[in-house]
């Protein structure tokens, strides 16, 4: 009880400090996005599967061309190599349907910032599980009921534990574990090399 009483609080300090760097960092996306021709929204908003299997809207910056989701299945049709990438890793390491602000967002670890919104309302955490998508909740088998027992978060143990090298499968290993595991000194270790994450992500 203790432990995600601090949690929250932390939660709390640190979604407000997110949003105040949310307001001018959409703004500059934003003039790159009409800057290249694309006028549609720069957010995403999903459906994704929270604590206890709830879902909740999930926010984060759009990176992928309009309506990339209905793409994916005649793109994995139309290639082979990039389905069975998929089908291992559940993501494309060069997915062609991102854009090229996209790439740009990912690269500066962006794309995650709007997150800090589902963070202060409380169906997300600043360190937790990722927050899968409805569709996956089959793909997790024996390990959904572990992973949807703590709140998803924005980081998390997965993420600083080799991200795009870890197949579906391994990811899924590693947050059954955290969730098992999940105490403030492990909270505190994954934020402090998250920050590794990002450096090296940027080629620093």
């Amino acid at each position: 009880m203790f432990y995600l009483i601090i949690k929250r609080f932390l939660d709390i300090i640190f979604g407000i400090i997110g949003l105040i760097f949310l307001v001018p960092i959409t703004i500059i996306i934003k003039i790159v996005y009409v800057c290249t021709g694309d006028f549609h929204s720069v957010f995403l908003k999903q459906k994704r599967i929270g604590k206890n299997g709830k879902e909740f809207w999930f926010i984060k910056y759009r990176t992928m061309v309009i309506q990339a989701e209905k793409k994916l299945p005649a793109l994995l049709d139309s290639n082979p190599e990039l389905k069975k990438e998929y089908e291992e890793y559940k993501k494309l390491k060069n997915d062609p349907r991102i854009t090229k602000p996209g790439k740009l967002i990912r690269k500066l670890s962006l794309d995650e910032m709007p997150q800090f919104l589902n963070v202060l309302i409380g169906n997300m955490s600043l360190i937790g599980n990722r927050p899968y998508l409805p569709q996956e909740k089959k793909d997790m088998g024996k390990y959904f009921s572990s992973i949807v027992s703590v709140k998803p978060g924005i980081t998390g143990y997965w993420q600083v534990s080799g991200h795009n090298e870890t197949t579906f499968k391994e990811r899924l290993k590693l947050e059954e574990e955290y969730a098992k595991k999940a105490s403030l000194s492990l909270d505190f270790k994954i934020f402090f090399k998250t920050f590794g994450v990002i450096l090296r992500k940027k080629g620093i």
